[in-house]
C-alpha cells in the first residue's frame, strides 16, 4: 500500500531513536537500535496528502481522536522528531507559509477569551495556588512549582529596579499575582489589563477582598488603548499573541506607556533559530492567532520603537520544567478533566502540554525576557547586574 510506504518513510526520516510502530493492519516496524523510548500506534489510516498539506495539525487531530495512541514517553518523542532535521515537524517539504491572521481588537478580545475564559476552573486543576500561567523560574532544584513562580515574579520586580510608590503596568496581567505582588511587597501602584472576561472577574474580586481598591487596579480593555504613562512596564506570556504584524506596534505602545527613563520586563516565548513561528494545530485548538517571533525580529522591533535593551535572560530549561510540572498535575486530574469537558478535550490538552515540553527540550523554542529603557540604556539602573541578584536573595528569591 503506497499509504503505508509513505508512513515509513515518515518515521525513518523524523526519529533517529529506537522506536515501534504499529500500522493498522497488526503490521509492526522498529527503528533505530536499543531499548525502546516509545511506541506509535495507528488506529485508522491517515491520508498521506493531509500529512503533506498539514503535518502537525493533522497528527494533532489524529491523536485527539484516537486514530493514532503513543505509548512511552511523548515529550520524548516530540523532542527528537525536532532533533531530526529531516522530521515532518522540521522538513521542507511539510512546511506551509505562514497564514495570516487578523489582529483586529475584536479578533484579538475573542482569541484570548477562547483560551483564557475555558474557565477559572478548569486552571486551578492543574496549575499552582498562585494561578500562574506562565513560565516559573526555579532558583534551586527544591523549588516547588508555587515557589518558582513566586521567584518569576519577584525576578522581574526586582529587575525593574522599582521603588516605593512608582506606578506600574502589566500588560495581560492574567489573574493577578504579579500586580498584587508589585502592589503588597514592592508598594507600587499597580494597574493591569486583560481581555479575559475570567480573568478580569477574579482579579476585580480580589481586589475588593483585600482592599487594595487604591493600590491595584484592573481593566478590561485592549493595550492598544492606554493612553496613560508608567514608570514601569510589565508584560508576561503576551507578545506571542498580537501576530506577526503587530509585533512593532506593540513595542511601540511600550514605549508609549513608560515615563522617560523607565523601564519595561517584556517575557514571551522566543526562537533562537529562523523558523515560520506558527504551528497549524495549536493556533487551531490552542492559541489561535498565535505566532512566535525569534530573537532578531524582537530586537529589530525594540530598535524601531527607540527603546534600549539592558538585559536579556533566555529562561528554556525554566519553562521546560514548568511544562513538565504542569503534565504531572494534568494527569493527576484525568478523570475529573474527562468528566467534565470530554476525553477528546483532554488528549487536546495533554498532546498541547508535553509537545510544548518536547519542543523546549529540543530548543526548537526559547523563552527570554527582555529588559528595556525608555531613553538611553540602564539610566536609572545600577552600573551591573548584581543589584538583580542582591534584591533576589532578599526577596526570598535564592
Amino acid at each position: 500500500m503506497l499509504d503505508k510506504t509513505i508512513y515509513k518513510q515518515i518515521f525513518k526520516s523524523s526519529f533517529d531513536a529506537p522506536i515501534d510502530v504499529e500500522f493498522w493492519d497488526g503490521e509492526k516496524v522498529s527503528y533505530g537500535q536499543g531499548d525502546r523510548i516509545a511506541t506509535i500506534i495507528l488506529h485508522d489510516v491517515i491520508p498521506i496528502k493531509d500529512i503533506m498539506a498539514h503535518a502537525s495539525l493533522t497528527f494533532g487531530e489524529a491523536y485527539m481522536d484516537g486514530k493514532i495512541e503513543i505509548k512511552g514517553n511523548l515529550q520524548h518523542l516530540v523532542k527528537i522528531a525536532y532533533d531530526s532535521k529531516q522530521s515532518f515537524l522540521n522538513g521542507s517539504k511539510f512546511s506551509k507559509l505562514i497564514p495570516k491572521h487578523s489582529h483586529s481588537e475584536n479578533k484579538s478580545k475573542a482569541d484570548v477569551q477562547s483560551h483564557y475564559d475555558i474557565g477559572n476552573d478548569f486552571y486551578k486543576m492543574w496549575l499552582d495556588p498562585t494561578m500562574t500561567y506562565s513560565c516559573a523560574y526555579f532558583a534551586s532544584e527544591n523549588d516547588t512549582l508555587e515557589d518558582a513562580q513566586w521567584n518569576k515574579v519577584r525576578h522581574i520586580l526586582n529587575k525593574l529596579h522599582a521603588q516605593p510608590g512608582e506606578t506600574l503596568l502589566d500588560i495581560g496581567c492574567g489573574w493577578g499575582t504579579l500586580l498584587f505582588t508589585a502592589a503588597k511587597e514592592y508598594n507600587l501602584e499597580a494597574t493591569g489589563v486583560t481581555l479575559s472576561q475570567q480573568q478580569y472577574d477574579f482579579v476585580s474580586n480580589k481586589i475588593k477582598e483585600e482592599g487594595l481598591e487604591n493600590k491595584v487596579h484592573v481593566y478590561l480593555e485592549d493595550y492598544r488603548e492606554l493612553k496613560d504613562t508608567y514608570d514601569h512596564v510589565t508584560s508576561v506570556g503576551m507578545f506571542e499573541h498580537v501576530g506577526k504584524e503587530n509585533l512593532g506596534e506593540y513595542f511601540k505602545q511600550v514605549d508609549n506607556l513608560l515615563t522617560e527613563n523607565g523601564t519595561a520586563l517584556i517575557h514571551g516565548i522566543t526562537g533562537q533559530h529562523k523558523g515560520a513561528g506558527v504551528d497549524a494545530w495549536i493556533n487551531k485548538y490552542i492559541f489561535p492567532g498565535g505566532y512566535i517571533p525569534n530573537i532578531a525580529e524582537n530586537v529589530e522591533h525594540i530598535i524601531d520603537a527607540a527603546l534600549q535593551i539592558d538585559d536579556i535572560e533566555p529562561l528554556r530549561r525554566h519553562y521546560q520544567k514548568t511544562l513538565e510540572i504542569w503534565t504531572e498535575n494534568f494527569h493527576k486530574v484525568e478523570e475529573e478533566v474527562i468528566s467534565k469537558y470530554g476525553e477528546r478535550f483532554y488528549r487536546m490538552w495533554d498532546l498541547y502540554l508535553q509537545a510544548c515540553a518536547g519542543s523546549f527540550e529540543s530548543g526548537n523554542i526559547d523563552v527570554v525576557q527582555y529588559l528595556l529603557t525608555k531613553g538611553p540604556s540602564a539610566t536609572n539602573l545600577p552600573m551591573t547586574r548584581s543589584y538583580i541578584y542582591h534584591a533576589d536573595v532578599a526577596s526570598g528569591v535564592k
